[in-house]
């Protein structure tokens, strides 16, 4: 097994409804002949799901994965900035974090396994790269192996209303939210570097987020109190083929018992050793 192999995984995301605050890049200025009123349940509108929010996502559960393994992990915000809830940073030391970048033995180190991956301290640029997900209505036109999903933008209205009789349900405030339903589709990674511990916190990391899907802090974007963000993910066997991932998707098809051969070789023989490699780096650095 290389790992050099690995430097492209796939994982899949499957959510009834996104709700992105930074906002979703839709494609309506294209629109010629299809149907691309926002508003409108049966648009044919397509965009892109910035990596922000997915990254913010998938970092919180791999540094979950780290605590379970008794480790501790760079705290996102620089040490030296100044928090205006210096309580909040200081109690999240004391939760399985170390201020950011002192985990570098020196300049030539590579720090905890998390620094490592997202970087971002000084000149030092993160090993992986988080791709936005482009999505479309229209499942014939969506390629999951360059990262795509299928998924229907809608844009919603939220209304606060007058809560006394006599305005009977004045609206007070209208507000209104990018929403993406019924996504299913595949998020593209890249490591510039595959390390094998790096193959390992990341499967650890989604199944830590598919088993918490329903925790409050481990949802995707917002909207989390009415069903937004809760997300079934599971990390597509790197060892597939680019037909074999397309066929995941095809309804009408299951495994070939190629891909459930494979499926063992990953679970029983490839996945182990990676973890060990993880078990070491994180001992390492603790």
């Amino acid at each position: 097994m290389k790992t050099s192999d690995f430097r492209d995984v796939f994982v899949r995301v499957q959510s009834d409804l996104l709700i992105i605050d930074d906002s979703i890049m839709t494609d309506r200025h294209h629109a010629s002949n299809g149907n691309y009123e926002d508003t409108d349940p049966q648009n044919q509108i397509g965009g892109i799901i910035p990596a922000f929010s997915p990254s913010g996502w998938l970092r919180h559960g791999m540094e979950k994965a780290v605590h379970e393994r008794d480790g501790t992990v760079c705290h996102p915000g620089e040490a030296n900035a100044n928090f205006r809830k210096d309580g909040v940073y200081n109690r999240d030391l004391d939760a399985g974090y170390h201020p950011k970048g002192d985990c570098l033995e020196d300049e030539g180190g590579d720090g905890c396994v998390i620094h490592d991956l997202f970087g971002g301290f000084g000149n030092r640029p993160g090993k992986v790269m988080r791709r936005p997900i482009r999505f479309s209505p229209i499942r014939s036109s969506v390629d999951y192996t360059r990262g795509q999903a299928e998924g229907h933008y809608r844009r919603l209205n939220r209304n606060i209303v007058s809560r006394n009789r006599e305005d009977n349900r004045e609206p007070l405030r209208n507000t209104e939210v990018d929403a993406v339903a019924n996504l299913d589709g595949a998020w593209h990674l890249s490591f510039r570097e595959a390390k094998p511990e790096f193959i390992a916190l990341l499967a650890a990391g989604i199944d830590y987020l598919d088993a918490h899907q329903t925790d409050f802090m481990h949802q995707l974007g917002g909207a989390r109190n009415f069903g937004g963000g809760i997300v079934d993910c599971e990390l597509m066997n790197p060892l597939y083929e680019k037909s074999e991932l397309r066929r995941v998707f095809d309804r009408g098809k299951g495994n070939t018992k190629r891909m459930d051969a494979k499926d063992d070789e990953w679970a029983d023989e490839c996945l182990p050793e990676l973890q060990s490699a993880l078990t070491e780096r994180v001992e390492h650095v603790s």
